[in-house]
């Protein structure tokens, strides 16, 4: 114990003394090398998968970084905790843990054979803890939602009876919006008011994920709505909503809805088992509507930029011609990706907003 609390001061000191803008630099070879050819597909994935560093630029052959936490626990090993900056970029192995470049195993971090390069296919991969980008994306924006509504309700306090000014002015038509458009229309007079603080807190949260992975500025630029775990939160949340709120006209419209004749529910319960089955795709649909309009928009956009680099290779002269054509239709796909933030969170909202009505629903 003495030993982690050790390792995670020293991680948490670094990071704190430098916010941690590491310069890492790669070995210089005298050799002159051939460029590497670009690769699209790389470059695109780069950018939106997750990372244990979060890269900021790359001047020359330095790369500016913040390294991250990693927290790991292996059947061997045990418990190890230490700084991304440790792994060199995947270039080196620590403790006996590497980080996968390339394969099924890119992006991972596995256990290596004592030579530090060889990945030990017979263990199993060690349990990641570790504070990932998306994760430290996750910590901003929670923290920034909680100085947004912090900030509303002191206003409210402060200026009781009065036109909102500051970011209450900001919030409070959003606020309005979701508690009547969304709320109250789909959910009834009666029961709006209990999931309302839920469906807030959801909007906010993809809305503000949404526009901060456009940012590709240090502490935005996550990828954060765009990675399948985090919509699978979300999704989870609505789905445990919805069956803990549901009455007993809901669950029994599941499993022995009146109006649906008697030889549809015996001997073989189709009608109950297409009933469940809906009750588990409905926050599928949610999650992967979320995880792929997002993703498929910086996609896009990083495609065309990419055209750049493509057709650079063949010819500068071609390079500084599409370059133009590429910039802005990634401008243009940046723009409808804006259009696209607060699409898909009124989306999600809306839709956990009709699935709590639909559950408590009065016959």
């Amino acid at each position: 114990m003495n030993y982690l609390k050790k390792n995670i001061f020293k991680c948490v000191l670094t990071t704190i003394l430098i916010f941690n803008v590491s310069l890492v630099s790669t070995a210089n070879t005298n050799q002159k090398e051939e460029p590497a050819k670009f690769k699209p597909g790389e470059f695109i994935m780069h950018h939106i998968y997750d990372a244990h560093e979060w890269h900021i630029c790359t001047i020359g052959e330095t790369h500016v970084c913040i390294p991250l936490l990693i927290i790991v626990h292996s059947e061997t090993k045990g418990w190890q905790v230490f700084c991304s900056t440790k792994f060199q970029h995947g270039e080196k192995s620590y403790k006996g843990f590497k980080l996968g470049k390339k394969g099924k195993y890119a992006g991972k971090i596995v256990e290596v054979l004592d030579d530090g390069v060889t990945i030990n296919e017979k263990a199993s991969l060690p349990l990641d803890f570790s504070i990932t980008k998306d994760v430290v994306g996750v910590f901003f924006s929670l923290i920034l939602m909680l100085w947004i509504f912090l900030s509303v309700a002191k206003g409210y306090v402060k200026n009781k009876g009065k036109s909102p000014k500051g970011i209450q002015s900001f919030a409070e038509p959003i606020i309005l919006f979701v508690r009547d458009d969304i709320a109250k229309s789909s959910i009834g007079e009666k029961q709006y008011e209990r999931f309302t603080p839920f469906l807030l807190t959801i909007f906010f949260f993809i809305l503000i994920n949404n526009l901060s992975g456009l940012i590709p500025i240090f502490p935005f630029g996550a990828n954060i709505t765009g990675n399948i775990t985090i919509t699978m939160c979300l999704a989870l949340f609505t789905f445990v909503v919805t069956t803990i709120n549901g009455n007993k006209h809901y669950w029994q419209d599941v499993f022995n809805s009146p109006i649906i004749p008697w030889w549809l529910k015996f001997p073989i319960p189709l009608v109950p088992v297409v009933e469940i089955l809906g009750m588990i795709t409905k926050p599928l649909i949610l999650m992967i509507r979320l995880f792929a309009n997002m993703t498929s928009g910086h996609i896009i956009a990083l495609g065309f930029f990419s055209l750049i680099f493509v057709f650079g290779e063949m010819s500068a002269g071609i390079g500084y011609g599409v370059s133009p054509l590429a910039v802005a239709f990634s401008i243009f796909m940046t723009m409808l990706d804006l259009l696209i933030s607060f699409i898909q969170a009124y989306v999600f909202t809306l839709l956990s907003a009709i699935y709590f009505g639909m559950a408590t629903e009065e016959h």
